[in-house]
């Protein structure tokens, strides 16, 4: 077990995910993980299960050594302004706030603070996360200790900063996608005799496996497809009557609708 110290500043719904995953993948104690909000109250809970909580920012980034900023983009600066006295060489600062750029972090914390700017999805409560990450002043060193803790909570990799829009995008968007193709599947399978509960069941584990095959083989998903569509068969009867009514035309334009509404707030 590693005896990092970390600090969740902004401990909503992200950070409280965060929290949870750093605690399921067992390699840091939870009473060296500080969460950090105003209202103490919504934290009690996580307190009984051994974090530490506290409304001082600036203490907790002074006893930690990793800074997880994961407040509101508005509220960012100011966050980070109040903490620069416990920032350093020594410590890391990661944002998991979207739109905020590693230059505008670094302008107010100076040079000499590893930041990085990193995108998980909620998944990242039950270690099933996709995290890209960022950085311009990171350490090879520093950024695989980064690494090695989101890789702990799901799967973890270092891109270009200019991609993390993109990333936002497919991996913590993505999750609601996902979500609504697992819903409507799931809606399909009870207009064809399935109760709710085991039309969701099953939809839920066939995606899963479908991830698990992708995953494990790195194979394209088209090859996977193959293996299960036969001559004048039912897979590929749905799989064409789906793409007549324009599915991944539509899965498509909304990925790049999603990305030019971030990139016009950014």
């Amino acid at each position: 077990m590693k005896n990092d110290t970390i600090a969740i500043i902004g401990a909503g719904n992200i950070g409280i995910a965060i929290a949870q995953g750093l605690k399921a993948s067992k390699e840091y104690k939870t009473s060296n993980i500080m969460l950090c909000r105003r209202k103490l109250s919504k934290l009690q809970s996580l307190k009984k299960q051994g974090f530490v909580i506290s409304s001082n920012n600036l203490e907790a980034a002074r006893k930690a050594d990793f800074i997880i900023l994961a407040v509101q983009p508005k509220q960012l600066k100011g966050v980070i302004k109040g903490i620069s006295e416990g920032l350093g060489k020594n410590k890391i600062l990661i944002s998991v706030v979207t739109g905020v750029s590693i230059a505008e972090i670094q302008s107010v914390v100076g040079p000499d603070c590893p930041v990085f700017v990193a995108m998980p999805n909620t998944a990242i409560s039950i270690q099933r996360s996709m995290t890209c990450i960022a950085t311009n002043n990171g350490s090879k060193a520093v950024q695989s200790r980064v690494l090695s803790m989101f890789n702990g909570m799901g799967k973890a990799i270092m891109i270009e900063e200019n991609l993390m829009a993109a990333a936002t995008v497919l991996g913590a968007c993505g999750i609601a996608y996902a979500m609504r193709f697992i819903r409507a599947t799931s809606q399909g399978g009870i207009q064809i005799g399935f109760d709710a509960d085991v039309a969701q069941l099953i939809t839920s584990q066939t995606v899963n496996g479908a991830a698990s095959l992708l995953l494990m083989s790195e194979k394209h998903p088209e090859s996977e497809i193959d293996r299960v569509t036969t001559p004048r068969g039912c897979t590929i009867e749905g799989l064409n009557e789906m793409e007549h009514e324009g599915f991944s035309s539509a899965v498509i334009k909304g990925l790049t609708s999603s990305h030019r509404k971030i990139t016009t707030i950014a």
